[in-house]
């Protein structure tokens, strides 16, 4: 499974009621930290399928989501369990330090 885009009519569903913590990326396509870590995300959405849910909100389409979580620099990941934040971390970052941020929920 692969990363899902979320936007502000799925964020309920996707993100806040989700069963399994989710690992949301704030990006852009004209971000090139964000293309960096893009296929670091996608390796990690396979290897923690069904423990794991990465969504992506495209921040050119979604501002106010990305206005909601405050996000003034991308990439921004943001972790959600059981419906509230439970970590953040902005600037690309190698896979393990973006492990880090969910290692403890999953």
């Amino acid at each position: 499974m692969s990363s899902i885009a979320i936007t502000a009519g799925s964020f309920q569903t996707e993100v806040l009621e989700s069963p399994v913590p989710v690992l949301i990326d704030f990006w852009a396509p004209w971000c090139g930290p964000c293309k960096m870590i893009a296929p670091v995300l996608d390796q990690l959405a396979e290897e923690y399928e069904g423990r794991l849910k990465i969504g992506k909100i495209n921040v050119d389409e979604e501002g106010s989501l990305a206005e909601m979580h405050g996000v003034s620099s991308i990439p921004s990941l943001f972790v959600y369990q059981n419906g509230a934040m439970a970590g953040q971390r902005t600037g690309a970052a190698h896979k393990h330090e973006i492990e880090a941020l969910f290692k403890d929920f999953i």
